[in-house]
């Protein structure tokens, strides 16, 4: 049985924690911020973690599981 490939787009987009969860990073960071506040631009700079019903499909991509 071969190994299972690892979906290239989304080893670029997402990455494991030490613990195993899926991080992110945030959408609607690449353009019109001048409408946006300081705080909101800060915030998005930031990874997120994904829920765990989302990130079941992302680690099978990545080939974790």
């Amino acid at each position: 049985m071969p190994k299972i490939k690892t979906k290239r787009g989304a080893a670029k987009r997402f990455g494991l924690t030490g613990t195993g969860k899926v991080r992110r990073n945030h959408a609607k960071t690449n353009h019109l911020k001048a409408s946006k506040s300081r705080k909101t631009k800060r915030n998005l700079r930031k990874s997120a973690i994904m829920k765990p019903q989302d990130a079941r499909g992302i680690r099978k991509a990545l080939g974790k599981g």
